[in-house]
């Protein structure tokens, strides 16, 4: 006949697997979406009013100091992986 797994009592198995999958299943919800979209966001964003840095400017001489810095920096990375470069 089948593969039926029934026990003593006349019990089977994969029906109370299927009716406990069933009962667990029956109570989720599927909808996924949200109010409101990446794009509202980025909307919401512009609305709130971001304003750009605006750093000082830098004389030459403070231009070419940070310059070498950033080059001794760069040489002396004791054997790292990335470029050096840090925020």
């Amino acid at each position: 006949m089948g593969n039926e797994k029934k026990g003593s009592d006349g019990f089977d198995e994969e029906e109370l697997i299927r009716s406990e999958f069933e009962s667990i299943i029956s109570g989720l919800n599927l909808d996924q979406s949200s109010p409101t979209t990446y794009l509202d966001d980025l909307d919401r964003i512009d609305q709130e009013g971001f304003i750009q840095p605006n750093p000082a400017r830098q004389s030459p001489r403070g231009f070419i100091q940070s310059a070498r810095t950033a080059i001794v920096r760069w040489f002396h990375r004791n054997n790292r992986d990335d470029d050096g470069a840090t925020l």
